[in-house]
Order: structure tokens, then C-alpha cells, then sequence
């Protein structure tokens, strides 16, 4: 890896203070009005979660690897936006005291809009379709010619992405209206509809398809060709997005399973009567 390649941008752009600050902000202003308040009900995960959040925000944006992502590694910008969408924006979720989320945003103007787009179905359609068109590589080379773009079709991402990680989530009892299988089967769903970007554009067609990266891939790593860098990028999307949707799936599960148990135990003790120390069993009804 030719590091040195680096030593060309200053410390300003390398180590973005303006991310960096921005990122500490939203940490300072989380614990004051969440932790320190008490009016919310905040627990020591979600603090966590919020806090590992602004570490990979700041990671993908504000440190080194934003820049090779941008000027140099495909495969790189793939982690940058892959992060951001499948660590980021569920760990954010994951944070938001119940309270909070809703009244900011199910008693909020954004709740018709979530109702709306935030539809499983809809979600599923809008995310996906939107992660497959941004990488497909005409319109890729398109944005990236134009910062204004990118930045507006980053932020397209993150709030499809968001719709998407939040019927999975369901951070909200009152909205949780779907069963655990039915979001069971929403994130398989999610999983399939990013096979054709993920496997067949970018690692089993071997040619290259976004031509900004082409020279910069080998003059940064000098065995990484333009290929290589593609493939390595198809790899890193599905990598990602099958252990994010695995976790995901596991507490689902998990979940699932602890419900129905308590179910169990709710009918047991139903048919169950004490009297005068003999327990006697009901027949079920």
C-alpha cells in the first residue's frame, strides 16, 4: 500500500475537524438531552449503540478513508457506503429511546411519510432499488462527476436505508403491527434483491466498469488492478450486508422464541388452580 500517495493532502482534508466536531456534537447533545434529563428511558445499550454509531460516521466520513474512497479505491467508497447504511443507521435506530422516537417522528409530521414509505414492501423497493441504481456503472460515473450528486444521492441512501432498517427494528410498539415472521421474511427478501449488483455486476463480470477509479486503484496498492478493486468492492457490499442482516435475523429469532414462550406459560397458567395446596390442572380450553 503506498501510504505516501497521502502525504499530498493536508491535515485538514485527511482528518476532517468539521465531521469530527459535528460527530462529538450530536454525541454531547444525545447524552444531555437523553442521558442527563431523565426524560427518557435510556439504557446502557443504547448508549453504547449511539456512541459506536458516531465512531463508524466519523470512520466513513471524517477520517482517511473517506478520501481514499473517494479518490483512489473502489472497493473503498463500497465499505464507506455500506457502513454508513448497514452499521450506522441501525445502531442509530437502536438508540432512540421509545419516547423519543415518538414524538419526533410517529406523532410528527414524518409520520404519514413513514406510514407511507415505510411500508415493507415499499421500503424494500425504494432501498434497494435506489443502492442498485446508485452503483449501476452508468449512473455511478454520472454522479460522481458532480459533488452536488453524490451528496444528494447519499442522502436518498441513508433515508431509504433508514425506512428500511426501521420496519425491521420496529423501535415502537405501537407500529408493531408485523409479525416476526413476516420480518423474518422482509430481510431474506432484502437480501435477495441485492444479489444482481452484488454478485453479478461486480465480482463474476470481470471488466471494468467505473473508469474514475481505473488508474488510482494500482497507484495506490500497486498489485490491486481496477478489476481486483471492483471485485474486492462486490465482495465487501454482500460481506456486509449479510452480517448486518444475520445479526438482525438472530435477535428476530431470538425474540420470536422468547414471545412464544411466554405465550406457553400464559396458557399454562391459565389452567392451573391452587386449592389448599393441591395443584389441579384444567383441561385446556
Amino acid at each position: 500500500m503506498n501510504t505516501r500517495i497521502l502525504s499530498g493532502y493536508s491535515w485538514l482534508e485527511l482528518w476532517s475537524p468539521v465531521t469530527f466536531a459535528a460527530v462529538v456534537l450530536l454525541s454531547i447533545i444525545y447524552y444531555k438531552r437523553m442521558v442527563v434529563s431523565s426524560r427518557y428511558v435510556v439504557t446502557k445499550r443504547q448508549i453504547t449503540y449511539l456512541y459506536i454509531a458516531a465512531a463508524f460516521l466519523y470512520i466513513v466520513k471524517g477520517s482517511p478513508l473517506k478520501v481514499i474512497a473517494d479518490k483512489f479505491l473502489f472497493s473503498a467508497h463500497v465499505f464507506e457506503i455500506m457502513a454508513l447504511l448497514f452499521i450506522v443507521l441501525p445502531l442509530f435506530i437502536l438508540s432512540m429511546p421509545a419516547e423519543w422516537a415518538r414524538k419526533y417522528f410517529w406523532n410528527h409530521r414524518l409520520k404519514l411519510a413513514i406510514k407511507i414509505f415505510g411500508h415493507p414492501w415499499m421500503a424494500a423497493l425504494l432501498f434497494n432499488g435506489a443502492l442498485t441504481a446508485y452503483f449501476v456503472p452508468r449512473f455511478f460515473n454520472i454522479i460522481h462527476e458532480s459533488l452536488l450528486l453524490t451528496t444528494i444521492s447519499q442522502l436518498f441512501l441513508v433515508f431509504t436505508g433508514f425506512l428500511m432498517w426501521w420496519t425491521i427494528i420496529m423501535p415502537l410498539p405501537e407500529i408493531n403491527q408485523f409479525s416476526y415472521f413476516t420480518r423474518v421474511a422482509y430481510i431474506f427478501l432484502n437480501a435477495i434483491l441485492l444479489m444482481p449488483i452484488g454478485i453479478f455486476l461486480l465480482i463474476v463480470i470481470s471488466q471494468v466498469h467505473y473508469p474514475v477509479y481505473e488508474a488510482t486503484a494500482t497507484r495506490f496498492i500497486p498489485s490491486m488492478t481496477a478489476v481486483y478493486d471492483q471485485q474486492l468492492g462486490g465482495g465487501l457490499l454482500k460481506a456486509i450486508q449479510l452480517v448486518s442482516y444475520g445479526i438482525a435475523l438472530f435477535y428476530l429469532v431470538k425474540n420470536w422464541s422468547r414471545k412464544e414462550d411466554e405465550k406457553e406459560g400464559q396458557v399454562e397458567d391459565e389452567n392451573i388452580r391452587v386449592v389448599q395446596g393441591v395443584v389441579i390442572h384444567l383441561p385446556k380450553k
